[in-house]
């Protein structure tokens, strides 16, 4: 039986086990560059899609991964991505988010503003030649502004632990503002979702009335709900019955946001949030849910941004797109300094650490193609403006490791201060820890 015959699911499971092992190569060699696997993956999806493999002949890329293959291997990456977001909201702890100093709720709003308004005047500028076909213009706008002020809190909570400055004040100032961007990324991506997925003003309202009954429903319904199950199944004689039940939550609440019109990770990621956390009851949920969870993502996110890296193809932006591809690396790393570098000065961080600040609020890796993804789903942005924003994604992640090693911001920095309003939860628990041993864990040497 000659390849091209073969079934095609066998064809997907042969293709899941090329994009893991090419990722996990990669991955490795990455670390020696101080490059966390997101990097890594990524990149190993641009060298076998059309960018890289796509160059040689025999059209290797739609004969290794034929058409018919990638919906099936989107839906495998998919198990994993609704897992992570779901796992992302779990240990998403809100609670944080209270009793921290004005100077850090300046900072955390002037590092997403910033850039924000910054990014709103390149979008202005790009929304021309690069906006989805039928598209309005306030989507394609408040989209790639919110792409610009992102900051991936998983990447960041990695790079803070293996740097060591988890109880610096760089570091535990930067997890709290990262905490909070991400919650009003989140809430300005479900906006930009209903406004691009209305035929108009009457459905957006729709929308955003189905989006406010689905939320009330999740925190007075399904909330004690959670509990009840928790309460009931907790135990150990119960750990299949409780992570059939939560795993089978995760997926339907994803489906019903997808129904909704607002996109499936936002079903999963608030699922997460009104997952019981705290006392007891958080420790046994996790000692039933962390490792079978964390296993299924460890296997399947890296395949969603390996899929991913392959729908960018650089060959296709030309001289015109070079151009506009350095703009967009110039706007990103702008926007995040310009919010960030002085005012954290202003707040009392010397320069070397005020610098490690914007460096690491730059950071863009997971949170970035995630919402990137959604957006090329949906047609806000057209496929030369994904390849270009992953391109930035890329490059601001992977500068954060050598400039913060240049900085030598390990051993200059400030610790701070035990009972100080910044200092993060301890951290053999950190906010994200289960999600970033998924989709960031650091392989022993």
């Amino acid at each position: 039986m000659a390849a091209d015959d073969l079934p095609l699911e066998v064809v997907t499971m042969a293709d899941v086990a090329i994009v893991l092992l090419a990722g996990h190569v990669v991955a490795r060699m990455s670390r020696r560059f101080r490059q966390p696997p997101v990097v890594a993956e990524i990149a190993t999806g641009i060298m076998l899609g059309p960018s890289l493999l796509g160059l040689l002949p025999g059209n290797l890329p739609e004969r290794i991964f034929p058409g018919g293959a990638l919906p099936m291997l989107s839906a495998v990456a998919h198990v994993g991505l609704l897992l992570f977001m779901f796992m992302a909201g779990w240990e998403m702890d809100l609670g944080r988010l209270r009793g921290r100093s004005r100077s850090i709720g300046t900072l955390a709003l002037l590092s997403m503003s910033v850039p924000l308004v910054i990014g709103a005047g390149a979008a202005l500028v790009l929304a021309g030649p690069y906006a989805g076909s039928g598209q309005h213009t306030v989507a394609f706008v408040l989209f790639v502004s919110t792409a610009f002020a992102i900051t991936a809190f998983p990447v960041l909570a990695r790079i803070i632990q293996d740097g060591g400055l988890g109880r610096t004040r760089v570091g535990s100032t930067a997890m709290v503002c990262a905490a909070i961007g991400d919650v009003l990324a989140w809430a300005l991506l479900a906006i930009v979702i209903a406004v691009a997925g209305s035929g108009g003003t009457g459905d957006f309202f729709f929308v955003i009335g189905l989006t406010a009954a689905y939320a009330l429903v999740m925190a007075v319904g399904v909330r004690p709900l959670l509990k009840y199950v928790a309460d009931r199944y907790g135990g150990a004689s119960h750990g299949t019955s409780l992570l059939v039940l939560t795993a089978s939550g995760v997926y339907l609440s994803a489906w019903l946001t997808s129904w909704i019109g607002i996109h499936a990770i936002f079903g999963a990621f608030a699922f997460g949030l009104v997952m019981p956390r705290g006392g007891d009851s958080r420790h046994d949920l996790h000692g039933r849910l962390e490792i079978p969870f964390t296993g299924t993502m460890t296997l399947m996110l890296p395949v969603f941004f390996i899929v991913t890296g392959m729908s960018v193809d650089v060959t296709t932006l030309g001289f015109g797109g070079a151009a506009y591809l350095g703009f967009i690396l110039f706007v990103a790393v702008l926007g995040k300094y310009a919010g960030t570098l002085v005012p954290a000065r202003v707040a009392g961080m010397s320069w070397r650490e005020a610098g490690a600040f914007a460096t690491l609020m730059n950071t863009r890796g997971l949170t970035e193609i995630i919402i990137l993804d959604v957006g090329h789903q949906l047609g806000i942005i057209n496929t030369e403006m994904f390849t270009m924003m992953v391109v930035m994604a890329l490059f601001t992640t992977a500068m954060a490791g050598p400039v913060l090693h240049r900085l030598e911001i390990t051993r200059t920095v400030a610790p701070a201060q035990p009972a100080a309003p910044t200092e993060p939860a301890a951290p053999t628990e950190p906010v994200g820890s289960a999600t970033e041993s998924a989709a960031l864990a650091k392989p022993p040497a």
